[in-house]
């Protein structure tokens, strides 16, 4: 059965607000602003400031079909204006008021295409009993007449208990009226209060009787739009890559070498300085996002370890032929990965079949390589110290005996070991060590996601997280947790890079830059006639022979994932962009695509979105760690070491 006042509204339609209007001279009682002119001049647009006051709310409610839902999913990432009502109101300068201004103003959206878009109203009922979904659904249709465009939703909760909570957060008071005899009346005792709350739920106004009008609310509504758009140009703007100080720069920086006007910026490496910070402080406390970082009970992380591994990463002497250390592949200021190459080049400039992978947050992988084949960072180190295309040694106790044999390791390994000297073990725990503690987070979405600062990240990231953790699925495999995100969920997939290489499935043109602004379009036959043919590659079917596995690649973190090109396992995708591209179109077709592989049907913003959500990725601590690395004693064959080929017949005897 209807209550009164809904039968009323149901019968007359918007009589109410008309006649309201025009009975200004009623003698019983004077009609709030809202139903006439506003009486004075606004200030324009943009002219002033809606500070922050507080943060809206959220709360369990259930909409016009009965469905249960949360405020701040309703919210949707929009500006909001948010009113209090119960359908049997008779005060005219209550609920009825806040129902003539939000009607107002969703006809405004008719004609205002960015309101429509931008804003949403939402009348949530403080009288649960009452106000049934099926009583709001017929409250809010009374209101269809103002258009079809924007969004103006009609809530309520399904007990008193679970709307308390809610009136509380937002310090609305209501109380029941007490009818003649004692008893329960249908209304109730309230103050009109509707809030203005901004995308990142923060309350920017709160409105009375007095000030509750449409053209006020529209003028607030555009500001914090204007402002949100120049905000959003300014982090733009500031957002783009800035070089890293000269502290730390890289040899040659090849910001622009797409363009004709390139001009070389390259420094000698002797010219390049560093400075030295203490890697431990973000072991002990890894920065924000990330957890703690887990360590092997036989390993434990110290400083003297970080230091003995560092030292050896940037020491060449750990190759066959004293030219080739650690950093030659994992290069610092290029995200510890090498942003030139597609696939890593060795000794020698021997070919390896497969991209340099960054070591950033490698403490926190479960499996190490592209195929997954190690889970130990102390025994992954041996790998390319023993490969014959990468350093080339011939054996463990080659290695062992040639770093025993130089001075200047002579005392480190048995300080930091106490007292064990240099051997398989120690060796892949000083280098382990010295991996586990570039950890790097406190990136613009950590802020953002974890610390909650609303103005951390862009709107376009904001909107390209959106899409990440929605339509296009990316969340799937590059997973986010609700304390940290390690944006990989650490297994294999098949998404059809490993496939179409070995089908041999190629563009028969391919686009080369070969100087500063100048690009040729070449043959395929062309580049293959002077070039090696493409290796053999399976992926995780060379570990598990398992034919299930071919093309099984490990899923990378994501995290600083903008200063990591190329990408994929073999460095073929070369940008952001190519790699969004990919996806987007589902990836390379074959037998063992992985079910979660999908075309995403993005368009072209979606695309730049999610572009701007992974550069946020960024970690704030990139610098210190790269200045760090700068730091580091770079080690070469000297004099007196076992590798020193210049030594006289004398010398020799």
């Amino acid at each position: 059965m209807l209550t009164r006042s809904l039968a009323f509204f149901l019968t007359c339609g918007l009589w109410l607000f008309s006649s309201a209007v025009a009975d200004t001279n009623s003698p019983s009682t004077p009609l709030a602003v809202g139903y006439g002119g506003l009486g004075y001049p606004l200030p324009p647009v943009g002219s002033y400031t809606l500070p922050a006051l507080g943060t809206a709310a959220d709360g369990t409610v259930l909409d016009a079909t009965g469905r249960s839902r949360q405020l701040h999913e309703l919210f949707d990432g929009k500006y909001v204006l948010r009113g209090f009502i119960y359908s049997n109101c008779s005060d005219i300068n209550g609920c009825p008021l806040t129902a003539h201004v939000f009607y107002q103003i969703k006809a405004r959206m008719q004609q205002d295409a960015e309101l429509a878009d931008k804003l949403k109203l939402i009348s949530i009922s403080f009288d649960p009993a009452a106000d049934t979904p099926e009583v709001m659904a017929r409250y809010a249709n009374n209101f269809r007449y103002a258009g079809n465009l924007g969004n103006w939703q009609f809530v309520t909760t399904d007990s008193e208990q679970t709307l308390a909570p809610i009136l509380n957060a937002y310090n609305q008071q209501v109380q029941r009226d007490v009818a003649s005899d004692g008893s329960s009346s249908v209304g109730f005792s309230h103050i009109l209060r509707v809030f203005l709350i901004d995308p990142q739920k923060r309350i920017r106004n709160i409105y009375n009787v007095d000030f509750l009008h449409q053209a006020l609310v529209l003028n607030d509504i555009k500001t914090l739009i204007r402002q949100a758009d120049t905000q959003e140009k300014q982090a733009n703007s500031a957002y783009a890559p800035k070089k890293m100080p000269s502290l730390s720069q890289p040899g040659d920086d090849k910001t622009g070498y797409e363009s004709a006007g390139y001009k070389t910026n390259s420094r000698a490496l002797e010219l390049r300085r560093g400075e030295a910070i203490d890697l431990m402080q973000w072991v002990e406390r890894p920065p924000l996002g990330l957890p703690a970082i887990p360590q092997p009970d036989n390993n434990p992380i110290t400083r003297e370890k970080i230091a003995l591994g560092r030292k050896l990463f940037f020491d060449r002497r750990l190759s066959l032929n004293d030219t080739f250390s650690c950093a030659m592949c994992h290069i610092p200021e290029q995200g510890f990965t090498s942003n030139e190459l597609a696939m890593a080049v060795g000794v020698e400039g021997r070919s390896v079949r497969r991209n340099s992978p960054t070591i950033y947050n490698s403490a926190y992988a479960a499996l190490l390589f592209h195929d997954g084949r190690e889970d130990s960072l102390e025994q992954q180190v041996w790998g390319p110290l023993l490969a014959k295309n990468e350093m080339a040694n011939p054996s463990v106790g080659h290695v062992i005996n040639k770093i025993g044999g130089i001075d200047e390791y002579r005392g480190l390994f048995e300080a930091a070991f106490n007292g064990k000297g240099v051997s398989m073990e120690t060796l892949g725990m000083a280098l382990a060590s010295y991996q586990r503690s570039l950890v790097s987070g406190d990136s613009s979405f950590d802020r953002w996601y974890y610390a909650k600062e609303p103005d951390a990240l862009p709107a376009p990231a904001q909107r390209g997280f959106k899409l990440f953790t929605g339509k296009a699925g990316c969340v799937a495999c590059h997973t986010i947790d609700e304390q940290h995100a390690l944006f990989s969920d650490d297994q294999l997939h098949n998404t059809g890079i490993g496939y179409r290489e070995s089908m041999g499935i190629r563009a028969e043109r391919e686009q080369i830059q070969i100087a500063p602004g100048i690009t040729i379009d070449v043959d395929r036959s062309v580049i293959d006639s002077v070039g090696e043919p493409p290796p053999t590659d399976v992926g995780r079917y060379e570990i598990t022979q398992n034919p299930d596995d071919r093309w099984k690649y490990k899923t990378p973190s994501l995290r600083n994932v903008a200063l990591t090109a190329p990408y994929m396992h073999n460095g073929s995708l070369s940008t952001l962009g190519d790699v969004v591209d990919f996806y987007n179109a589902g990836g390379v077709p074959n037998e063992l695509l992985d079910p979660l592989i999908q075309p995403l049907q993005l368009n072209e913003q979606e695309r730049q979105d999610l572009i701007a959500f992974l550069q946020s990725l960024t970690g704030r601590n990139v610098e210190q760690i790269v200045a760090d690395a700068f730091a580091a004693p770079v080690g070469d064959v000297k004099k007196g070491d076992p590798g020193w080929a210049h030594k006289s017949t004398a010398e020799a005897r």
